[in-house]
């Protein structure tokens, strides 16, 4: 009997999924489209939102197709940033913008994942942390709103996207920490603004992210598991019967 044969875009999108991965991604996605309805005022922060979740769901299941997606992400996420004067989230996103097409080669070399040593590992979340408090102080001489946060979106983030981009299984922690600092900062911004304390951003674009960190969050846990356990190597088995 002749296997079907389906071309790269085919099995970059649909192949070898789980039923507990269409699920969940499913519910993700119907999450961003629900916030939109709700607060239908930023179509962008849907699209970012939309985007980043297909990103980081495909970059969990170790594809090439999410920077494709992560593009489309950080283009929105960008403009988002910029009006809520989130100055830490709007400097990473143009990094994000540059390093997709970097992650889109380099994800073509080498398709196995790796991992540090322990105390290497040590090392680079000790790193992690005190990058964080200097871009703190950084963000606070340029009043941007709750630098605490927003550092940990700047400096911790560019380390994960790199250790991302190299595949690193190790990038996953880092994002844990940072996707739960960003749904408690953009959750307060989006306070701020519901209570009148605020009139810096959109609600819709705001709520949309908060929904987005709250989806990421979910798959970075789960990405931690399924890097460690070797099931994105190769594509997540892209194409495999």
């Amino acid at each position: 009997m002749t296997t079907a044969k389906h071309g790269w875009w085919y099995d970059q999108l649909f192949t070898n999924w789980k039923k507990f991965e269409v699920g969940y991604v499913s519910v993700l996605l119907l999450l961003q489209l629900a916030v939109y309805l709700v607060v239908p005022d930023s179509i962008i922060g849907m699209i970012s939102g939309v985007g980043g979740v297909l990103c980081l769901v495909y970059g969990m299941k170790g594809r090439k197709i999410s920077f494709i997606f992560g593009l489309i992400q950080c283009l929105a996420m960008t403009y988002v940033a910029w009006i809520s004067h989130a100055y830490g989230s709007f400097a990473m996103d143009i990094i994000y913008v540059i390093s997709q097409p970097i992650g889109w080669v380099m994800w073509g070399h080498d398709e196995a994942t790796r991992g540090f040593s322990p105390q290497v590992r040590r090392w680079i979340f000790l790193g992690a942390f005190v990058a964080w408090g200097i871009g703190w102080v950084v963000l606070a001489a340029l009043n941007g709103q709750l630098p605490y946060f927003d550092s940990i979106n700047f400096v911790v983030s560019l380390i994960a996207q790199v250790l991302y981009i190299l595949k690193f299984k190790e990038n996953w922690s880092l994002w844990i920490v940072v996707n739960v600092a960003n749904v408690i900062y953009w959750s307060i911004l989006t306070g701020q603004l519901l209570m009148g304390s605020s009139t810096v951003g959109s609600l819709g674009a705001n709520l949309s992210q908060v929904a987005l960190q709250v989806a990421l969050l979910f798959n970075a846990v789960y990405a931690n598991r399924v890097w460690a356990r070797g099931e994105a190597d190769n594509e997540g088995g892209a194409g495999q019967a």
